[in-house]
């Protein structure tokens, strides 16, 4: 099995890239700025702005599996219109495709959102993801569209570096308490990936941990993982600025984790907290610290299998 990774270079691209080496899958990866550094892979640079160099490289590589891991952000011609080139060169050709996506396709109005919610973006991001979503899974009714939250991982996210530069005084801003997401481990949700893409499935599969917590209580959770004073976080309120976007997106994962083998874990358990609010309340002894956390976090139905 040949598979081809979109956005191998970036966080979760490279944990794919990862266990696909490890697993010796046979793999080719697309790169836009710079190449990553795992042996035993084909690197191809790619703008997915380019349908012809697009064709190229499948034609080249000849997968039999592409996973899209890439991120435009707000930039919709690589956002909305790469998946769009992608799913009809895949689809014509018979190739399987995962599309990762995310929460921001969500407004935050129903709080809690299922496998079958239908997408209603607030941001420019959000709708560039919506429009992939539906463009996907039009063009190739066989692929897996693969919804997520935030992306956690040992250190190397993007939050958790805000976290330490926040800390250090070398940012300025906060981490907003009503801003709630269902954070998810890279290798979790990398394995997760990979089940689903070696299997007969199709549709849409949520991929997010089982804990509903704020950014704030992210947060301290890494902060007290890391050695630092979770004092030194500044906390504010989504509500109070005029930043675009949702508040509350707790995607439920309970269908999906159903028919995987790996289990998502919750920010609590991978960021070496209980996953219990009993457990928790007996392990902390800095009670002070653990009130800040524990209005913002909620252990969802599907943490009721590892608790």
């Amino acid at each position: 099995m040949t598979v081809l990774i979109i956005g191998a270079s970036g966080f979760l691209g490279t944990e794919l890239v990862h266990q696909a080496t490890s697993a010796g899958r046979v793999t080719a990866a697309t790169f836009n700025s710079r190449p990553g550094d795992a042996s035993g892979t084909s690197w191809h640079h790619l703008d997915l702005r380019h349908p012809r160099r697009l064709d190229e490289i499948i034609d080249t590589v000849a997968p039999s599996m592409v996973i899209n891991a890439s991120s435009g952000e707000a930039d919709w011609a690589v956002t909305a219109d790469g998946p769009v080139r992608l799913a009809e060169a895949t689809a014509r050709r018979g190739i399987g495709l995962v599309h990762v996506s995310s929460d921001a396709v969500f407004s935050g109005i129903h709080v809690h959102y299922d496998e079958t919610a239908l997408p209603d973006p607030v941001t420019p991001y959000g709708a560039a993801k919506a429009a992939a979503e539906t463009a996907v899974r039009l063009l190739h009714p066989a692929s897996v569209v693969a919804r997520t939250s935030l992306i956690i991982g040992d250190g190397r996210s993007a939050h958790e570096r805000v976290v330490h530069e926040l800390a250090g005084g070398a940012r300025e801003g906060a981490l907003f308490t009503d801003d709630i997401r269902c954070p998810v481990h890279v290798a979790d949700l990398a394995a997760a990936l990979w089940e689903l893409a070696v299997s007969d499935a199709a549709g849409v599969f949520h991929l997010a941990g089982c804990d509903a917590i704020s950014r704030y209580a992210l947060g301290v959770l890494i902060a007290r993982r890391d050695g630092v004073d979770p004092s030194l976080l500044p906390a504010g309120r989504r509500a109070d600025t005029h930043l675009l976007g949702a508040l509350d997106v707790r995607l439920d994962s309970q269908a999906t984790q159903r028919r995987l083998s790996i289990r998502l874990r919750g920010a609590r358990e991978f960021l070496g907290v209980a996953t219990t609010a009993a457990d928790a309340d007996a392990m902390h002894a800095d009670a002070e610290i653990f009130d800040q956390v524990r209005p913002q976090t909620e252990i969802l139905p599907n943490c009721e299998d590892i608790v």
